[in-house]
């Protein structure tokens, strides 16, 4: 997708694409999913602006999950410069594409866009993922360590697609 901008002396520049991931209090799936398309966009030289969010307001300022760091770590990438914020209105004007974990995120998301064109900007990131067999991701939280190796694995193959589409 290409995005252009006029600049102040009528030459045009690229505006680089920006992609927030949203899940419900932005320690687990949200902060490994932007660490996932952050790194892949990295690796490939393609400038992508990366944030992620939650919608609620249970963590905000603090550290992803020390499962999520330690399951990013075992791949070489390293989330723990990422502090939980939450999701808010303003998010639609300030992001290109607004990546939801799971339906119920999709919903609370929406519910804040204020016409119907921004809440289109709102998808389920697995969208992105259309031949994995679940089409939400499952919120490791409450669970053990192998939890967040099946998100990392979720949201690589989804944000790979992401990254492919986009460079599209």
């Amino acid at each position: 997708m290409e995005r252009t901008r006029e600049g102040p002396f009528s030459f045009r520049t690229f505006a680089p694409m920006k992609i927030l991931m949203v899940c419900l209090g932005n320690i687990c799936r949200s902060p490994m999913a932007e660490g996932v398309l952050r790194e892949l966009a990295r690796s490939q030289g393609s400038d992508i602006r990366t944030d992620s969010a939650g919608t609620g307001n249970y963590h905000v300022g603090e550290a992803p999950d020390q499962r999520a760091q330690a399951a990013m770590l075992r791949r070489h990438i390293d989330i723990s410069d990422l502090r939980a914020r939450q999701f808010e209105a303003a998010d639609f004007h300030r992001f290109d594409i607004l990546l939801a974990m799971d339906a119920h995120n999709l919903r609370d998301m929406r519910r804040l866009a204020q016409d119907a064109v921004l809440a289109q900007k709102a998808k389920l990131i697995m969208d992105y993922a259309p031949d994995h067999a679940l089409r939400e991701v499952p919120d490791p939280y409450y669970g053990g360590d192998e939890g967040f190796d099946g998100v990392y694995d979720m949201l690589n193959e989804a944000c790979r697609n992401i990254l492919n589409d986009v460079r599209a």
